[in-house]
């Protein structure tokens, strides 16, 4: 048993078999789940440029359930069991999307604008909610994750376009260039 006050936890990076995991459900929330989970936002707040805004078990090499995301209300981070999407709206649109697990590599995936979904908390009660925009990627991405799915699948699937961090101008701010599949 793992006694310290801190686990060591680290983003895997693609491309590991382990992000292709499919997860098991979690039967019954712990402590020690709770402390994974906590731990999982510590380090997500970690990323700055681009910002960290959820974190997946399989990202960590783990195949719980279980994933942490900035949807909550004014921005804070939720920890989500056994997330499920109950239902998507029809209406979708084209977001610039990027995973932490694939450093400097974006790409526009078309999503719904808003789920309606359900997950434990941390007192494993159960939440539904309908989220929309922002909140609403985050948590499908998330879920993909957890389904084994990275975003560049459906950049591939959906004929998207993928970009690359080329480097920086004089601000700063990152400089993209398109990348080409074959």
């Amino acid at each position: 048993m793992h006694t310290s006050t801190t686990l060591s936890i680290k983003v895997i990076k693609a491309p590991d078999s382990k992000l292709r995991i499919k997860t098991k459900p979690v039967k019954k929330v712990t402590p020690e789940l709770i402390k994974i989970a906590r731990e999982m936002i510590k380090m997500t707040k970690t990323f700055k440029d681009p910002e960290g805004v959820g974190l997946a078990s399989t990202q960590i090499g783990r195949s719980e359930r279980l994933f942490v995301a900035k949807i909550g209300k004014n921005g804070e981070f939720v920890t989500c069991f056994n997330p499920k999407i109950i239902k998507t709206s029809p209406k979708e649109k084209v977001f610039f999307e990027g995973c932490l697990s694939i450093p400097d590599v974006y790409g526009e995936t078309t999503r719904p604008i808003a789920v309606s979904v359900e997950y434990q908390d941390e007192t494993g009660q159960k939440v539904a909610k309908r989220l929309q925009g922002v909140s609403a990627w985050i948590f499908q991405h998330e879920v993909d994750h957890l389904n084994g799915t990275l975003f560049m699948d459906h950049v591939v699937s959906q004929k998207g376009r993928v970009f690359k961090v080329a480097g920086r101008d004089q601000t700063g701010s990152e400089i993209f260039e398109e990348v080409r599949l074959v």
